[in-house]
């Protein structure tokens, strides 16, 4: 860390592991919560907070694997194709059959796949080894005893572990947690985000946008990134360049919020909102970063509520909330931080700034296994912003990223 002086004031300059570290060591998970499983389209991407057990048996009864007729072994001795045995069939048990049925000596059931097996009966004789009778059956082959059978209990039992704690509940989790009798789990909830975009120039959008005015396309943008990582949108608005009206919208949204992103204000000019707002408080700091883009940020919080200040530049916001922002909500929803990256080959030269991380905008070639940067690297470039796949991350000591050198690389789609 070295402190630089910009606009008049000490400021703080921290590399970008330290600043990340800084700002997730001050991350915990919300408080756990208790939800039915019988609503689980709503618990999927929520993470566990506590292991959860099965109350019951699965299967929960002894059934066919197959279809085919379900035997007693003995009966079929010395079946063969040539010496076929023949039993008559008592009837048929379909999938879902309810019934308390028995199995005589000397005959047998047809039955389907995932029926329950009658007792009496100790195996099931696939079809393909018949000739499908259905008042009788020549049966081709013996078998031994538990032959395609779904023995009760034989995949969890009563109080076994069906999913551990720290699960990120996913599809495939689906079936054990609504077979395994649990009727409710707890889990962390999904972070709320509100967004608060600064400056007296935005314009909402769909409304032109006069001489001076831009349209504020950060706060949907942002937004949108939520979303996308998992996390619930509490609130998008706009405050204009008063310091007074951007920490009364802040404190507002500490109610419905539990982490609040505000974009632009946080450079060294004259007129910075959001650091006039917050300079001065023992409960915030600003910092530059030694990162493109990204390099002016402010952290803190109001009334207990972690408020991120992200510049106002639309790729210096993406960037930020990417690599800041989503990782200490992750942590806040029970999740791992970790950004996850892939390597890659770089196949075009470029250049990087000196004593700067860089997370460049890339794109893959048709195999995935090489990139190539995309546009100018500049914070308010958005048509290579809107192209761009991928962000290289270049360390601080290159700046001269060389063709054939391996990079990791964060790709840009399925955050979640």
């Amino acid at each position: 860390m070295r402190v630089a002086r910009a606009g008049g004031y000490a400021c703080r300059v921290l590399t970008f592991d330290e600043y990340q570290q800084r700002v997730l060591a001050s991350a915990r998970p919300l408080p756990a919560e208790r939800r039915p499983v019988a609503e689980v389209a709503n618990l999927l991407g929520l993470v566990t907070a506590e292991p959860v057990h099965s109350s019951v048996s699965l299967p929960g009864f002894t059934n066919s694997a197959m279809d085919g007729y379900a035997v007693w072994s003995a009966d079929l001795r010395g079946a063969t194709p040539d010496t076929p045995v023949v039993l008559p069939v008592a009837g048929d048990i379909p999938a879902g059959d309810t019934r308390s049925l028995e199995l005589a000596p000397g005959s047998c059931w047809r039955i389907m796949t995932g029926a329950p097996l009658p007792t009496g009966a100790d195996a099931v004789v696939q079809v393909e080894l018949t000739d499908g009778g259905l008042e009788e059956v020549r049966l081709r082959e013996a078998v031994p005893a538990g032959t395609a059978l779904r023995h009760r209990g034989e995949d969890v039992q009563p109080g076994d572990e069906v999913l551990p704690a720290g699960t990120r509940l996913q599809p495939r989790h689906v079936p054990v947690l609504l077979s395994s009798g649990v009727g409710e789990i707890s889990v962390f909830p999904r972070p709320r985000v509100a967004i608060v975009s600064t400056g007296d120039e935005l314009v909402a959008p769909g409304e032109p946008a006069g001489h001076g005015q831009v349209v504020d396309s950060n706060g949907p943008m942002l937004g949108a990134l939520a979303r996308e990582c998992g996390f619930d949108v509490a609130a998008v608005c706009r405050s204009g360049d008063s310091p007074e009206a951007l920490l009364a919208t802040v404190q507002e949204l500490t109610g419905a919020a539990d982490l609040i992103v505000t974009s632009g204000g946080v450079s060294a000019g004259a007129f910075e909102p959001v650091k006039l707002a917050f300079t001065g408080s023992d409960d915030f700091e600003f910092v530059q970063v030694a990162m493109q883009p990204g390099k002016p940020q402010g952290f803190g919080t109001v009334s207990g509520t972690p408020v991120f200040a992200l510049p106002g530049n639309p790729v210096s916001s993406l960037v930020s909330f990417l690599l800041l922002v989503a990782p200490a909500a992750r942590v806040l929803a029970g999740r791992d931080p970790e950004v996850p990256t892939v390597e890659a080959a770089v196949a075009e030269h470029w250049t990087s700034p000196p004593g700067r991380q860089q997370f460049a905008r890339v794109v893959f070639d048709e195999d995935g296994r090489m990139v190539r940067p995309i546009g100018g690297q500049g914070s308010h470039v958005l048509g290579g912003l809107a192209g761009s796949q991928a962000l290289a991350i270049v360390p601080a000591g290159t700046t001269e990223v060389a063709v054939g050198e391996t990079l990791r690389v964060i790709p840009l789609d399925g955050l979640a």
